[in-house]
């Protein structure tokens, strides 16, 4: 099923600078191998690692399907998605490949906001909007007064 998967290793480098000297030195992570994470048992046995793989995925997308309805219903859809992506993750490469593209670029995208033009921009942004619907709020104000819709 997933043997050549199993025994396949990604290796990342990452670099790092040394504190003392400034020296840029490599300092290799290990991530964990791909495939199916089902206990050895049930990988012995073709038929039940099929039925494994076959809940798992049904399950996966139970979930997966939830987080969908979550995004136009109240709750969190995004968070529910990622943990249906999970699940699945468990079992299948092509999840995991999927999840760790997302990380990656989640990881990303949190180093770019942290960068100090965009942070400002970002802030700016914010209080011009800010701004502009204090200034909608006091133009209502103004011309409907403090009425409430309703009465109490």
């Amino acid at each position: 099923m997933n043997a050549e998967s199993d025994e396949r290793e990604k290796v990342t480098p990452s670099v790092t600078a040394a504190p003392a000297t400034g020296d840029v030195t490599e300092e290799v992570t290990a991530e964990p191998p791909l495939g199916s994470r089902a206990p050895e048992f049930i990988k012995a046995r073709r038929t039940l690692h099929l039925s494994w793989q076959v809940g798992v995925f049904l399950v996966g997308l139970a979930v997966v399907a939830a987080g969908a309805a979550m995004l136009v219903l109240p709750g969190p859809g995004w968070v529910v998605i990622f943990g249906g992506m999970a699940i699945w993750a468990t079992e299948f490469v092509w999840a995991q490949l999927v999840l760790r593209w997302t990380k990656r670029k989640v990881t990303e995208a949190a180093q770019r906001a942290l960068d100090p033009k965009v942070r400002r921009r970002n802030i700016i942004l914010t209080t011009v909007g800010l701004v502009i619907m204090a200034a909608l709020v006091g133009v209502y104000l103004w011309k409907y007064g403090f009425a409430l819709p309703w009465n109490i």
